[in-house]
């Protein structure tokens, strides 16, 4: 079964910043590709934070009108966030004005891992690493949902190739399988309660999937017999370390 991964979804033709982009060359370049932010990175590649209109627009709304008059003020006692508001009234390049540190994901990394992470950061892009940690490519919300587009019949096809038949050893037609709006109904009878277990696990991580109808049954439950397996493991690894 194919993994859900960032790679498989992401962007490779990246436009970046560098920490001295001017101001207004970062503008142009969002306005230009019709995108929202970009990465900034250093002379060797590696992604060292994220500027996107927000940060011009804070920047800018920041900045004191002409006629108003000049404020007096010392970074001295003004917390990390009213510091940073402070310095981007004169930023003038994509260092100055990113956002740091930079969210990012791995190519490797999981749909679920990178949507998890937009989540919790509450941003709408991550820019996407190699084992070097230089930038490789960017993914986005859209990129993610791309994911629940997948037809029913390739979401099908998929349950019964690699999970039934790959990794559970089944007859094709031992367990019927019904795909409608993303959403996959199992089935069928099975001998053992884990295989279930794994059936639906394993139909749960499938590219598009929204969500699995259990309608598995089993001869028998072999869950106890795990635990008990454990168990004696357990005590004869306990022997053998006494030796």
């Amino acid at each position: 079964m194919k993994d859900n991964k960032v790679g498989s979804v992401m962007t490779t033709e990246v436009f970046r910043a560098e920490y001295g982009t001017p101001f207004k060359e970062v503008a142009r370049l969002l306005a230009a590709h019709r995108i929202s932010g970009l990465p900034v990175v250093d002379e060797d590649d590696k992604v060292i934070g994220v500027i996107s209109q927000t940060d011009l627009i804070a920047r800018q709304a920041a900045t004191p009108e002409p006629y108003e008059p000049r404020r007096r003020f010392t970074f001295c006692g003004l917390t990390r966030r009213a510091r940073r508001k402070a310095a981007r009234v004169n930023a003038r390049t994509a260092g100055r004005l990113m956002t740091e540190p930079p969210i990012t994901a791995r190519a490797d990394d999981t749909i679920v891992e990178a949507a998890r992470a937009m989540a919790q950061h509450q941003v709408e892009r991550l820019p996407v690493l190699d084992e070097a940690d230089r930038l490789v490519g960017i993914v986005t919300r859209r990129d993610l949902l791309q994911v629940f587009l997948r037809p029913d019949d390739e979401i099908r096809t998929e349950v019964i190739d690699d999970v039934l038949g790959r990794t559970l050893w089944l007859a094709p037609r031992g367990i019927d399988v019904s795909v409608v709006q993303g959403v996959v109904t199992l089935t069928g009878h099975m001998e053992r309660k884990s295989e279930t277990e794994i059936a639906l696990s394993m139909t749960r991580r499938i590219d598009g999937v929204v969500g699995v109808v259990d309608q598995l049954t089993y001869r028998l439950d072999d869950t106890h017999l795990r635990t008990q397996e454990q168990a004696l493991h357990g005590v004869a690894d306990d022997w053998l370390r006494r030796m």
